[in-house]
């Protein structure tokens, strides 16, 4: 199918939904999904962005922005993984407690206002990963009309692409937690360590990355070819001295750089963690 095709599939999959609240975090898929849920439904169609210890205020402002880029209703609601039992002591199934909650929120809120459907922005590559947040989505009947129409992670830029969106080139995010080893406890305290050594890499100019946090020592993960941006210039004493100031007290780059859920490489295709 040529993109024009694809974006024809995706927009009679949202008009089945009639109306729909979509699970909003500013990031390139959600954001296609409420760009078209918005064109067809109009405002049948409300975003909802749930600010928490895990989401970043710098995402936030992104959501904030893209909302308005598109147009739709957006609403803002609190939630706090931290305070969902199980969630902080970072099981590999952790995901599944966030979303649980989440989707859980959203159908409420689907309830009170009348609207009939609940959508978040799951793909077809989302789908053969490891994620337990898709057990809370499917519990919970909610719906992913871009997984539903085929799309993969690269349709979706071509369409968000095609449409104008602004950030169909943004590079992929994932919620903070994800930066723990599983097992590893996750607190307020160490979200905002994390938070303040990626805040560095990204005011030096790098675009994908993560910073992997391994008690005191922090693993960063950027792209293969950015490692030598980190090595050159003086640049290696900077960025050691100013993780050091945020409180490691030991800073490493991983050689095999960056790549989605690296810290789900010490488990099996269940989700248990391989001895």
């Amino acid at each position: 199918m040529d993109t024009k095709e694809k974006l024809k599939k995706l927009k009679n999959n949202v008009k089945a939904l009639e109306s729909v609240i979509v699970a909003f975090s500013g990031g390139v898929d959600s954001s296609l999904v409420a760009k078209v849920c918005y064109d067809v439904l109009g405002e049948k169609a409300l975003a909802v962005t749930a600010r928490s210890e895990t989401y970043p205020s710098y995402e936030y402002e992104e959501a904030v922005r893209i909302a308005k880029e598109i147009g739709i209703s957006h609403m803002t609601i609190n939630t706090s993984e931290l305070g969902i039992k199980g969630f902080a002591d970072n099981p590999p199934n952790r995901c599944y407690f966030c979303k649980s909650e989440l989707f859980g929120k959203l159908k409420e809120i689907a309830r009170g206002k009348g609207y009939k459907s609940v959508a978040d922005g799951t793909s077809l590559d989302d789908a053969g990963e490891y994620r337990p947040g898709l057990d809370a989505a499917r519990e919970l009947n909610v719906r992913s009309p871009l997984k539903e129409s085929g799309l993969r992670k690269a349709d979706i830029r071509e369409i968000s692409k095609y449409l104008k969106l602004s950030n169909w080139d943004k590079p992929s995010y994932a919620c903070m937690s994800s930066r723990f080893p599983y097992g590893e406890s996750i607190t307020e305290q160490k979200l905002t360590l994390v938070a303040a050594a990626e805040s560095y890499l990204r005011n030096i100019g790098l675009k994908q990355f993560r910073v992997r946090h391994h008690d005191t020592i922090a693993r960063i993960e950027v792209l293969p070819e950015d490692i030598s941006v980190l090595l050159q210039n003086g640049k290696r004493e900077e960025l050691v001295k100013r993780f050091k100031e945020i409180g490691y007290k030991y800073v490493t780059i991983d050689m095999e750089g960056y790549r989605s859920g690296s810290m789900n490489e010490v488990l099996n295709k269940k989700g248990n963690i391989l001895l």
